[in-house]
């Protein structure tokens, strides 16, 4: 777990496929605001920091018009937020 503070190394990002929903999104958001297209390819390393939640150091490699680029996402994450919702069968 993360020290107060401090930005560490996330353990087991490889095995963890919510950091590949996470930098999708900020890809469209990104996107979004910023009227690009870019398209998001994989996760390369996170790291995290441990504050009133927990932030997300993510790099990722995206396609922009075919060149290969490197961005790092930061994303907070709250406690209590609810990050899937779906419905699993009607009742």
């Amino acid at each position: 777990m993360a020290v107060p503070g401090g930005i560490i190394p996330t353990k087991d990002w490889q095995n963890a496929l919510k950091f590949d929903d996470l930098a999708r999104s900020a890809v469209i958001g990104y996107n979004i605001e910023q009227n690009t297209q870019l398209e998001f390819k994989k996760v390369t390393d996170v790291k995290e920091q441990l504050v009133s939640g927990i932030i997300y150091y993510i790099t990722l490699e995206v396609a922009d018009g075919g060149q290969k680029k490197t961005y790092v996402a930061k994303v907070f994450v709250k406690p209590g937020e609810v990050e899937e919702f779906k419905l699993v069968n009607d009742a």
